[in-house]
């Protein structure tokens, strides 16, 4: 299969690649590093030290013994998109090149207006040129399991059957969103539903939990992927990881019984490359609610305690106000049954990924500290007390450049 991966630079993408390759599949990508800037612009850095696309794209060669064209181009830069959709001819296009981060779309409003436009607008013209280039590719539309929210029912993936009136309808499940980012990702879903009943284009979107754990491959640095711990692009796992290597408390937000739905990064892969390799049916919209486990944010906070605790690293736990508006107590069970349908069986338990983790991050212990201030929570979603010394939010930071030039991660 020709696999076209949009953000293939990513936390998801670089390993993505690898992983495709490895089982037959030709792979090329498209992303205009913006993940780098990002993280870069919120002062901090990837723990796990990643190597320049140059180096990489010569390590993938390497590794595979086929080149991966890469195309350093932003997706709404349309036209540029459309010649490299129509030079590689795929089967199979993975959009993964969005701005990730419910914190920074909360800063202020160029940055809530630059994530919508960047992710909204982007999808928009992968579709508009798959439509033109390569109708009868698949399209995997990476979303979020967060553009459900924490509804008072059970969540089914993606569609539930209604009854009012006396009349019964299959309708999309209700989203509530809970940022300015997730908002963006509600729109996508919509618009990607939209193109295939409106084209006859077969889309996968895949509402992705939690994402954590590493990608270091042994034998060479330069296969490395990301791993964010700054309070904007490090997710909750990653981000308490981090923490515990360099000695400081984990801090969960709140009460911390918040009920979230994740996966490791192994998990993520072996589910996206079941949906690649299961596509739908021309003109089909289906969505798949990719998860391993649900656990609260306490309970994720005790489980990174603990690996360290048994690698000999003392670790404790010490809850800060929640900067988010969200509900702290809440039903949450999400169904997730068509991913293993197809084959999902789980590989590690999450204590295992947490301990292989914290084992990657031992040696990078001096580069997360050097950069532990961007660990506390400064955004804040709501008016309120101002932070304490240290951690107030920069509202004046701006999407550097132009962010019509900015579209992929």
């Amino acid at each position: 299969m020709r696999v076209f991966i949009a953000g293939v630079d990513g936390y998801l993408g670089w390993p993505l690649a690898q992983h495709l390759s490895a089982r037959g599949h030709v792979i090329a990508g498209a992303d205009a590093l913006l993940r780098r800037n990002w993280v870069a612009e919120r002062g901090s850095v990837s723990a796990i030290p990643i190597a320049p696309v140059d180096e990489r794209l010569t390590a993938y060669r390497e590794l595979s013994g086929s080149s991966l064209p890469f195309h350093a181009l932003n997706l709404r830069d349309h036209s540029a998109l459309g010649r490299a959709l129509a030079d590689f001819a795929p089967d199979a296009v993975v959009q993964l090149a969005e701005c990730p981060s419910a914190p920074y779309s909360m800063i202020d409003f160029r940055h809530a207006d630059f994530v919508q436009r960047n992710n909204v607008s982007g999808t928009l013209s992968l579709l508009f040129a798959m439509r033109e280039h390569c109708p009868d590719a698949h399209l995997v539309k990476l979303g979020t399991m967060g553009e459900y929210g924490t509804p008072d029912v059970d969540i089914p993936e993606g569609f539930f059957e209604v009854e009012f009136r006396g009349r019964r309808d299959r309708l999309p499940f209700p989203r509530q969103a809970g940022s300015w980012y997730h908002w963006s990702k509600v729109f996508d879903s919509h618009n990607v539903a939209f193109a295939c009943r409106l084209w006859g284009l077969g889309a996968t979107d895949v509402m992705q939990g939690i994402v954590y754990g590493s990608w270091c491959p042994p034998a060479d640095p330069r296969l490395n992927s990301r791993l964010d711990f700054d309070e904007a692009f490090g997710t909750a796992v990653n981000r308490f990881c981090c923490q515990a290597v360099i000695g400081h408390p984990i801090t969960p937000y709140g009460s911390g019984t918040q009920s979230r739905a994740l996966l490791s990064l192994a998990d993520s892969m072996q589910c996206l490359t079941l949906a690649l390799e299961h596509p739908p049916t021309p003109g089909e919209y289906r969505v798949f609610n990719q998860l391993r486990d649900v656990l609260s944010i306490k309970q994720l906070a005790e489980l990174v305690r603990d690996a360290a605790d048994s690698l000999g690293i003392t670790a404790h736990i010490a809850t800060v106000d929640n900067p988010r508006s969200e509900a702290e107590a809440h039903h949450y069970s999400p169904d997730s049954e068509n991913l293993r349908a197809l084959g999902f069986k789980p590989s590690a338990p999450i204590d295992e990924e947490l301990r292989r983790m914290i084992g990657d991050l031992l040696p990078h212990a001096d580069r997360v500290k050097a950069h532990a201030d961007r660990l506390p929570p400064t955004v804040r979603w709501h008016p309120g007390p101002a932070p304490a010394a240290g951690e107030v939010p920069d509202s004046s930071t701006q999407v550097t450049s132009d962010p019509w030039q900015e579209g992929d991660r």
